[in-house]
């Protein structure tokens, strides 16, 4: 880590000049922008892990850790936050729909992050060139898409029939508040239709409970929108409680593991893979310095960060795109305040009432934004299609693809044995890569086979703060 020098007097930013990432402000100034950080991690970060059955307090103290923990592994040359990642949230509802435990969620997504970390690893010798051979932009973008895209049905079984017209309410106001809004507001319009949407719910209590789908009671019950029973019993301060999964507690807990889980989330490292190349290429381009050297090491990062995260039951993680928002408006890319964020998460992770505030939040505020939120993981999909200027007209790339994503959308099963079969994303995956590299290798000589190297995958937020920025989409 480096030890930051201030920048000028540490209280102004002459007009043309930024703060470097080697550079702060004043510690009071430092600290502010940290908990700007933290407030624009904040939705995704919690969100995720809810909808993943996973404990949002963990993942919030776990975050600000794996945050610090990058900077180091980086040598606090790259300003990021690792929130949590969307990336598994396909693969674990599968997970969840074959009857599997936490314990099997982050075990299998344990690995994942191991296998990162050896990519990584490899890159870091052999150079960003390996990854772009073997996943081109046609192939990266394709299983962002499916992975995105093959949620919907989440959304429609579990989340939307819980309280439909909150829902809606909460996807409406999502959707305009986030074009909408300016600046700082937009950035985290996610969190801001989540306080409404909890509001409106509690709102909604005072004129009677609902008759709608309870996940809980696995059928439609009569019940209160809002529950707060744990919050009431809740602490003040002390760890994340220990799991016990017989009387619905979810928390610290030790992974296991189950071959057929770990196929079914391995797919999301790919995304990660994406999603953190894309993340280097666009610090690079804001700070104006040469982080390719720097990629392995990022990649690597992020996968032992999720390894340790899942290793106690936490959350993966992965680059938030969210916080380079936050960098572009103010023009401060200091690591020193992603350390200051890192720290602030982990206190915020100290409080057991904060997290059963967190986890009360009502499953129809959660349909709102999820239809959202999975449409734009899938949407990110195209985003790195259209900036790497993949052409569709060439049947290499169109038709693996086209084979991969109705098999992951359509969550095709193909079934090996009785106790191992292979379905929706995770074979959705292996056929747009298989095919991909079978085909580009018998293609005729005079077919154009060679894939274009991602300039940045990366969501990019506007800017310039007096124009407004819409919110960033999530980090995968």
């Amino acid at each position: 880590m480096p030890m930051w020098t201030l920048h000028g007097d540490g209280k102004t930013i002459e007009p043309g000049q930024v703060v470097a990432p080697d550079e702060r402000l004043t510690w009071g100034r430092t600290i502010g922008l940290g908990g700007q950080h933290v407030v624009s991690m904040f939705g995704a970060t919690f969100v995720f892990p809810i909808i993943m059955g996973l404990n949002p307090q963990l993942a919030v103290m776990l975050s600000g850790f794996c945050t610090l923990f990058f900077l180091l592994v980086v040598k606090g040359r790259i300003p990021s936050y690792l929130g949590t990642s969307a990336a598994f949230v396909g693969g674990i509802a599968a997970i969840r729909a074959q009857g599997g435990t936490s314990a099997q969620v982050t075990g299998a997504i344990m690995v994942s992050g191991l296998v990162l970390a050896a990519i990584g690893v490899a890159v870091h010798f052999l150079g960003g060139g390996v990854v772009f051979k073997i996943l081109p932009p046609v192939v990266t973008g394709a299983v962002v898409m499916l992975i995105g895209f093959n949620l919907a049905p989440v959304v429609a079984g579990t989340y939307w029939p819980q309280d439909q017209w909150v829902a809606l309410i909460v996807m409406v106001v999502l959707v305009v508040s986030s074009v909408v809004l300016r600046g700082f507001l937009g950035r985290v319009a996610i969190f801001l239709s989540l306080l409404f949407g909890y509001g409106l719910s509690w709102v909604l209590d005072r004129f009677g409970p609902v008759t709608s789908y309870d996940p809980t009671a696995g059928e439609v019950t009569e019940h209160f929108r809002v529950n707060w029973d744990g919050v009431a019993s809740a602490p003040w301060f002390g760890l994340p409680p220990f799991s016990d999964e017989a009387n619905g507690v979810v928390g610290i807990h030790a992974p296991s593991f189950s071959l057929t889980f770990i196929v079914l989330v391995l797919p999301g490292v790919i995304a990660l893979i994406a999603e953190n190349a894309g993340h280097v290429k666009a610090v690079a381009e804001i700070t104006g310095t040469d982080l390719d050297p720097m990629m392995g090491r990022a990649l690597a990062a992020d996968g032992f960060a999720t390894a340790i995260a899942t290793g106690v039951g936490g959350s993966p993680t992965t680059t938030y795109a969210e916080n380079i928002g936050v960098m572009a408006a103010t023009k401060v890319y200091s690591t020193a305040a992603y350390a200051a964020a890192g720290v602030i998460a982990m206190l915020l992770g100290f409080s057991p009432k904060f997290g059963a505030v967190i986890s009360a939040t009502p499953g129809g505020v959660l349909g709102g934004i999820t239809v959202v939120l999975y449409g734009i993981i899938g949407l990110l999909g195209a985003k790195i299609w259209k900036e790497n200027g993949v052409d569709f007209g060439n049947p290499l790339n169109l038709m693996p693809v086209a084979a991969g994503l109705i098999i992951a959308i359509g969550d095709t099963t193909l079934r090996f044995t009785d106790t191992f079969s292979l379905s929706g994303i995770a074979l959705g995956t292996i056929v747009v890569i298989v095919m991909y590299h079978l085909c580009r290798a018998i293609a005729p000589r005079d077919t154009d086979t060679e894939p274009t190297r991602p300039t940045n995958s990366a969501p990019q937020p506007d800017t310039d703060p007096d124009e407004g920025a819409r919110v960033p989409a999530p980090s995968v």
